[in-house]
């Protein structure tokens, strides 16, 4: 016995785990380290153990064996382990089934390269010694050593799917993709091989009209697991369940982010996710724009608890608005001035726009020591925010202005922020402010339909005179007054 010993010592490491891989092959997926790692809910629905408690009494909930399902949801807080998960479902299925076809599907390129497959827990972390053949790093496609392949799909192009044969799934972060017809286009019609083609999807749980679809389904074919970050606590460092703990507990993106609910909308709300969606582009398709600005809304005070300063980038085109960036900090005035900055030569704008209602009137003046050569134009609130914010709203129905990317914080705050609500949305601020500036979605009102201009300053209306450029009551110059011989016209 002593002599085996010493002879298994002896051995090459590599030869050693290529026998035990080898064993573990033999034995199927159970054999392999994540079976042994993982929580119950974390395991297929199919499996005996999925609806039992973990060690902390954590639970899918669901009450035995289903194996009916083809759609595996998981809609789970930040820090659960979703990514992780998902690869290990996937490689699992790809070894059970040798010669099989598979796919992972994340919100863009980057998302399936750098998260799914050669992230800290993508595919290739997780596939054991010898599992794998090749990996294909520009064509985004794994070989395993059984002859299985698994394909990288991004879901910003559902047209790169048509064609494809597969046998299953990943599903990342379904909640951030732009386009429902990658999943009833392109994902769906090339489930068409084997007995029953199964997908798990792994997201952030967000109201979308996609994920909405899907989760109602009352026909059994959809098993859905919830979880919070807390589940997980035991693997995810102390500063970083401090910093979520104060950045999002007790607020409603606090219940999506890391209680994993999904929330549905809230009535009275000026906007909703469906406008968002509906007209949400990638930044491919954004055209040449014709005017950017950067759009601030101080926060008065800089301590912790205090409000976020909101920074928002917009641009416009032929009557359409584009948001391309929310940067909305809390910080030092100066600290957010300077990511104004940041945001104003990144973004090529053509100025910054910043209200100095409530205290600010320092804005101006502190951009100026950051840069003095960026334009900066100053804005007061005459109105109420709701009546600043509603024709902004109504942008949204005609269609008429679009995210470039997904902004979850200021979405949440976007289609949760009802008029009466005395918080202030500073973000939304932000937002109505940019979009306000740009002239070419706010002009066409009634007011300058009838000839009368509302100074921006002192909030007075006055009636068009030619070659007049500037307030008759505060002196304010018109905005979009051109040329000395040309006054603004309504």
């Amino acid at each position: 016995m002593q002599r085996s010993t010493d002879s298994w010592r002896s051995w090459d490491p590599e030869a050693k785990e290529l026998l035990l891989q080898r064993l573990r092959n033999s034995l199927g997926v159970n054999a392999r380290p994540w079976r042994q790692m993982a929580r119950p809910k974390q395991l297929p629905p199919n499996d005996p153990r999925h609806h039992l408690p973990d060690e902390r009494g954590f639970r899918c909930g669901c009450v035995g064996v289903d194996d009916a399902w083809s759609i595996w949801m998981v809609m789970a807080g930040r820090g659960l382990g979703k990514t992780l998960l998902g690869s290990n479902w996937l490689i699992e299925r790809a070894l059970e089934q040798p010669g099989s076809e598979w796919g992972i599907f994340a919100p863009t390129f980057r998302d399936v390269r750098k998260v799914c497959i050669e992230g800290s827990t993508g595919i290739l972390a997780q596939l054991g010694y010898g599992e794998l053949d090749q990996y294909r790093r520009n064509e985004l496609l794994l070989v395993l050593s059984n002859g299985s392949k698994i394909y990288g799909y991004s879901a910003d192009m559902p047209e790169r799917v048509r064609g494809a044969n597969l046998w299953g799934a990943w599903v990342e972060e379904l909640g951030s993709w732009r386009y429902p017809a990658t999943w009833y286009e392109g994902l769906v019609p090339a489930l068409r091989i084997g007995e029953n083609p199964r997908i798990i999807v792994t997201t952030t749980p967000r109201a979308t009209t996609l994920i909405k679809d899907i989760a109602s389904r009352k026909d059994g074919s959809v098993h859905i697991t919830r979880g919070s970050t807390w589940e997980n606590s035991k693997n995810l460092s102390a500063a970083a369940l401090a910093e979520l703990r104060r950045r999002y507990e007790g607020t409603r993106l606090g219940r999506q982010e890391l209680e994993g609910e999904l929330l549905t909308a809230v009535e009275g709300a000026l906007w909703s996710l469906n406008d968002i969606d509906r007209t949400r582009v990638k930044a491919a398709d954004v055209p040449g724009l014709t005017r950017v600005v950067v759009a601030i809304d101080p926060a008065v005070t800089s301590g912790e608890d205090s409000d976020e300063t909101g920074i928002v980038v917009v641009g416009e085109h032929d009557g359409h608005g584009y948001v391309l960036a929310d940067l909305s900090m809390r910080g030092t005035p100066d600290a957010c001035m300077r990511a104004a900055v940041n945001a104003y030569e990144q973004y090529h704008a053509d100025c910054v726009v910043a209200e100095v209602n409530n205290g600010g009137d320092y804005i101006a003046s502190l951009l100026r020591t950051v840069d003095p050569n960026v334009p900066c134009r100053v804005v007061r609130a005459s109105r109420g925010k709701a009546v600043r914010a509603e024709p902004v709203s109504a942008l949204y129905e005609q269609g008429r202005v679009h995210h470039v990317g997904v902004f979850p914080e200021l979405e949440d705050q976007m289609t949760t922020w009802v008029p009466l609500d005395p918080d202030s949305p500073d973000r939304v601020d932000a937002l109505v402010w940019g979009c306000t500036e740009l002239r070419g979605l706010s002009a066409g009102d009634w007011n300058e339909a009838y000839g009368v201009l509302a100074c921006e300053r002192c909030g007075r209306l006055s009636a068009f005179v030619p070659d007049r450029l500037s307030c008759p009551h505060c002196g304010e110059t018109f905005a979009g007054a051109g040329a000395p011989d040309q006054a603004w016209r309504p």
